[in-house]
């Protein structure tokens, strides 16, 4: 083996659903398989922190992560590249049980507390 050669590292594919910290991203991975018994097709979601040191990564985008050494608690995957865009560019969508107790109640939330 030649010292040039790097080992192969696990790559993920999938989706991007928060973006709310610095330089981390959490990225929903989708993986299908049959179950050994009954033979019906499951889907199984799995959610993993990344680190995306560029801030590239928006909100839906997909996105690939690589296996990487531990970088905090539960962070061991960083940012390879993004797949493709979403079409939300970015936007923020607010707290929806927020909205519904404001809704209920009337009271609006403190100014602090909501982003726009």
């Amino acid at each position: 083996m030649t010292t040039t050669a790097r080992h192969a590292r696990r790559t993920l594919i999938g989706t991007v659903t928060s973006t709310k910290t610095q330089k981390t991203i959490t990225v929903e991975v989708e993986r299908t398989f049959k179950h050994a018994k009954y033979g019906k097709y499951l889907r199984r979601r799995k959610r993993y922190l990344a680190h995306d040191e560029k801030g590239e990564a928006q909100l839906g985008d997909n996105v690939e992560l690589v296996s990487t050494r531990p970088l905090s608690k539960r962070k061991r995957w960083r940012l390879l590249r993004v797949l493709g865009h979403s079409q939300l560019g970015g936007l923020h969508h607010g707290d929806a049980a927020a909205e519904i107790m404001a809704d209920i109640t009337g009271k609006t939330a403190p100014a602090a507390e909501v982003e726009q």
